[in-house]
């Protein structure tokens, strides 16, 4: 296997999902300068969930017009979308219209539906191009996906978001004549490294980067020696190649066509009920780990101090690619061991998510302890569920073209069930709760 290649299918990954993993953290520096304030988180995830009509649109293409759609046209327009849309925001992201009287951030919410519209729409396209190379290459996409998250989370710790300090302050009261003084720590939030707009540029570079490395997986020669001698032209094998196989493969495939498929889908291995299996765990785990536990992290982390927060979050950024890198040497693909896997994360996101509820006093607040659990908790819920994901996506990469697509737009909806889930918990019912960092007092 060819270390380049390596390196451009994992720049090719970190493309994907670049962009909103981005805007995510920048929030803490773009909300207090916009006029939808903490209301923007809400907004953010009706509009990633509104742009699921992109890969809405490339699945139903797939099932009923196989092959009309041009996979390799699609990719390098949402790329360039992605990075025109990035590239904007630099300039834009602060402006606002009147809309109905009032000032709203038009420019950012409609240049973020666009980031979000290419996001979503890679997963049912960036991975089923992947089959258009060896299988070894599919678990370093998933590194380059990780990364995506990781990346700019460190740019954000260099560029200082959200850091805040405890300062004393005196107030005088005056209370039916008598002045009395009272002191209160107060949260300043240190100012930032570098602006917004650089952060964008920086997230348009990014997309810069994965559109060259699409280019080289197309058309460097060093990447036409690694591919499969089945060749996969819009997703659908091109004619001719079975003819063209060694008749090692030939006999493998004779043998194959001895057994009786278990099912219609992909090569048949899998029975139906194993596919559904398959395709319900990656729904749960996308859910939990893309949306669920993500909207309630800071509910989780903060109570425990801003610390807490900050390597909760870079640490769990880490745990994704980690988890790629495991995959790599220990593909096990025991359908039984994803099932304890699922399980033993879900539990943990059920610790997680009992401390954002019992915020901003949870369970050993104010213990180190309690720091070290939820810290550690983040580090082994990524790890362990991106671990499933990963196998599942090498599993289904070895059923077809096909098996890629459903797997993309599984784990869309995954997402999307548990956006619908949780934008009402947290933005209607308020059932999380968040307490100040600098006066909260727990017993």
């Amino acid at each position: 296997m060819s270390l380049f290649i390596h390196i451009l299918a994992c720049l090719f990954g970190m493309g994907s999902w670049v962009s909103i993993n981005g805007l995510w953290v920048e929030l803490p520096l773009i909300v207090p300068q916009i006029p939808e304030g903490w209301y923007l988180p809400s907004y953010l995830s009706v509009l990633i969930q509104m742009a699921n009509v992109g890969p809405l649109f490339i699945t139903l293409m797939h099932r009923f017009r196989p092959g009309a759609l041009n996979e390799t046209v699609v990719i390098y327009v949402i790329i360039s979308l992605g990075m025109v849309a990035s590239f904007l925001l630099a300039f834009f992201w602060k402006e606002t219209l009147l809309v109905a009287g009032v000032p709203r951030s038009v420019a950012l919410l409609l240049l973020t539906f666009f980031l979000s519209t290419v996001d979503c729409t890679s997963s049912v396209t960036f991975l089923p191009f992947m089959m258009r190379l060896k299988p070894q290459y599919l678990t370093t996409y998933f590194v380059g996906e990780g990364v995506s998250g990781l990346l700019p989370a460190l740019v954000a710790l260099i560029q200082g978001v959200g850091v805040v300090h405890c300062n004393n302050c005196t107030q005088m009261i005056n209370d039916t004549g008598s002045v009395s003084l009272s002191y209160e720590l107060q949260a300043h939030y240190q100012p930032a490294n570098f602006s917004a707009g650089v952060f964008f540029f920086f997230l348009s570079a990014m997309m810069l980067v994965c559109l060259g490395a699409f280019i080289l997986l197309n058309y460097h020669p060093a990447v036409a020696r690694e591919r499969p001698n089945a060749r996969y032209s819009n997703g659908v094998l091109e004619k001719g190649e079975a003819a063209q196989m060694n008749p090692t493969e030939q006999k493998a495939m004779i043998k194959q066509s001895d057994i009786k498929p278990k099912s219609c889908f992909g090569t048949g291995t899998y029975s139906r009920i194993q596919v559904l299996y398959m395709f319900f765990i990656l729904a749960w785990v996308n859910g939990l780990t893309n949306v669920v536990l993500p909207s309630v992290q800071s509910y989780s982390c903060l109570p425990y101090g801003n610390s807490a927060y900050h390597l909760s979050a870079t640490m769990a950024a880490v745990s994704n690619p980690l988890a790629c890198f495991i995959a790599m040497f220990f593909p096990t693909r025991s359908l039984l061991l994803l099932g304890a896997l699922t399980l033993f994360g879900s539990g943990i996101g059920a610790y997680i998510i009992g401390m954002a509820v019992l915020s901003p006093c949870p369970l050993l607040v104010n213990e180190t302890s309690g720091t070290f659990l939820i810290v550690g908790s983040w580090i082994f819920f990524i790890l362990t569920l991106s671990y499933v994901k990963v196998i599942i996506g090498v599993i289904l990469r070895d059923e077809g073209h096909s098996a890629l697509v459903w797997c993309g737009a599984v784990v869309q909806l995954g997402s999307f069930m548990g956006a619908v889930t949780m934008f009402p918990l947290v933005s209607v019912y308020s059932l999380f709760l968040s307490g100040d960092p600098c006066n909260t007092k727990c017993p």
